[in-house]
């Protein structure tokens, strides 16, 4: 369900990384409730606007508006404490610590026990296999088990806005569907989502609208069913990673 308000804002974005510009002058946003797919091949830029929105990368120039407040400059946890969780490419979990401890790490900027308690309940549901593994170290568990640790990692800072950078990478279909399920239930739970994903057809299927990028540039945007249906996308994208 998608409202009208911009949740987030990107105005005239550049990301450097040395001389290279990642990002260029690019413009996107996020509207409160939507679930946003952000595609393109590997180098396209998008995993350094994600990055950018954390606070991981500094943007060269233009702004990131997150809920009307500029987060541009902002320390990454100060953007956690906005309302923004970032889970990254590689799921970044701590390997030698318990699924448990992994989930009370991902709520370090909340105070409140008995709401964290709640909320580790709900991602128990959300994902029964972290249940089941509570005391496991992460490091020992599958990479699909991994991957559900770190989106409900991230859900235990209660964030307004999830960014999820390829969640499908490396998993068997049937983990991926799983995924996917769990991303579309957090979205009906008040989450917007912005989705770097390689699996195009996945992403449409699942998002409102979508971008398309290439060599940092924005080079189509639209609703998800406008995007399916262009020719560019049936031409190059559609079909990736589907072999």
């Amino acid at each position: 369900m998608t409202g009208n308000n911009a949740l987030l804002k990107i105005q005239q974005l550049t990301v450097n990384h040395g001389h290279v510009q990642a990002v260029k002058q690019l413009d996107l946003e996020v509207r409160e409730g939507e679930i946003v797919a952000l595609i393109g091949a590997n180098g396209a830029g998008k995993t350094s606007v994600l990055r950018c929105i954390s606070g991981i990368v500094r943007a060269g120039s233009g702004r990131i508006l997150f809920a009307g407040t500029d987060i541009t400059r902002l320390e990454p946890h100060l953007i956690v404490k906005a309302g923004i969780s970032h889970v990254p490419e590689g799921r970044g979990i701590f390997a030698d610590l318990t699924v448990m401890e992994n989930l009370s790490i991902g709520a370090y900027i909340r105070r409140g026990s008995k709401e964290i308690k709640a909320d580790m309940a709900e991602v128990f549901q959300l994902f029964p296999r972290l249940a089941e593994r509570k005391k496991q170290l992460a490091g020992t568990m599958s990479g699909g088990e991994q991957q559900m640790l770190s989106i409900a990692r991230a859900l235990m800072a209660r964030p307004r806005l999830l960014l999820l950078d390829e969640p499908s990478m490396g998993l068997a279909p049937l983990l991926v569907r799983e995924i996917f399920r769990a991303i579309r239930r957090i979205n009906r739970n008040g989450v917007s989502v912005l989705l770097v994903e390689q699996n195009t057809k996945m992403a449409l299927a699942l998002a409102d609208r979508g971008y398309v990028m290439e060599t940092g540039n924005i080079v189509l945007e639209g609703s998800s069913d406008q995007l399916k249906d262009h020719h560019m996308i049936k031409s190059v994208y559609l079909g990736m990673n589907e072999r």
